[in-house]
């Protein structure tokens, strides 16, 4: 068995200004409680996102039994990054950053300024587990919180509420087209035969648009009638694991009271009988709206892991 998860930390920094954290003892108990949750799970690796300062991430491995590898992307601009804590050897271990050559300049304000690149690298890396070697990669792409100028979560019209949810928008697109080419380059022609976990914090639920561009071609998912028949896109297509999920369960994040899944885990076809269960780990989650700052002294996490185990 091997077991792969993947969890946003939410804004894992040690105490700080940065942080927004007052003292030691909401950090220590913020690590106690993610520590308790993946100890519970145990995965072999669990791709993260959301962590601020290294050190942090090691900080939580310390409460954690056993040995554990841990690789992390370079920060965005406001210091998070994606990552994998892992009790395997991580191999091959790289980044995914630039938009494919063929998308345009991606435009991200009022003021015409783009962008050519990930505003979060992607990470990716490779594990070797009773025999089968699989490349994972740990994503976590634009969200749908908008922020406007001068810091504002909130719009000065509707104008403006448009035209930044476009604009985020198309980043998002823009780095879930970066992602699905790393994709392409770890599957190598053929998802059959090579084995390929996306995990990560795609801020939009399984059909939305974005979510779709890594799913590659359609046609096969869990639940429909192709899925039992193979076809030409079987060698490219990844496979999201929500509909594995039970569906009192099947939400990571709670918005305005309303639970959505927007943190996924999506195989090849090399890992698609293979999986035994699928889990979002039952952590209580508070809801969140769309100032992120109200959460600064939250003991947890905003968000619920998403779990898988395999059959290898």
């Amino acid at each position: 068995m091997v077991t792969i998860g993947t969890w946003n930390l939410e804004n894992l920094f040690r105490p700080g200004e940065d942080s927004g954290r007052q003292t030691d003892a909401e950090y220590d108990t913020k690590l106690d409680a993610l520590a308790a949750t993946v100890a519970e799970h145990s995965p072999d690796v669990l791709a993260v996102q959301e962590v601020g300062d290294p050190e942090a991430l090691e900080d939580l491995t310390s409460r954690l039994d056993g040995s554990w590898n841990t690789a992390l992307a370079d920060p965005d601009g406001r210091g998070i990054r994606v990552g994998f804590l892992a009790q395997s050897a991580l191999t091959k271990v790289d980044q995914i950053t630039e938009f494919p050559e063929q998308l345009g300049p991606v435009q991200v304000d009022d003021e015409g300024s783009t962008i050519t690149a990930m505003g979060r690298p992607a990470l990716t890396a490779r594990i070797r587990k009773a025999g089968t070697t699989i490349d994972l990669v740990s994503a976590h792409l634009k969200s749908k919180l908008l922020t406007y100028p001068g810091g504002r979560f909130s719009p000065r019209d509707e104008g403006e509420r448009a035209r930044y949810a476009v604009y985020a928008l198309h980043r998002r697109a823009a780095e879930a087209a970066a992602v699905r080419a790393g994709v392409d380059d770890l599957l190598d022609g053929d998802g059959r035969e090579n084995a390929v976990i996306v995990a990560g914090d795609l801020n939009d639920e399984p059909q939305a648009a974005t979510t779709q561009i890594l799913l590659g071609p359609g046609g096969s998912e869990f639940g429909t009638g192709g899925y039992e028949r193979e076809d030409q896109g079987d060698a490219a297509r990844m496979w999201n694991l929500a509909p594995l999920i039970d569906e009192e369960q099947r939400f990571t994040r709670v918005y305005r009271g309303r639970g959505e899944l927007i943190d996924h885990l999506m195989v090849s076809h090399a890992l698609t009988e293979a999986v035994e269960s699928v889990t979002t780990g039952g952590v209580d989650v508070s809801s969140v709206a769309d100032s992120p700052g109200g959460r600064d002294n939250s003991e947890a996490s905003d968000h619920r892991p998403v779990v898988a185990t395999f059959a290898l």
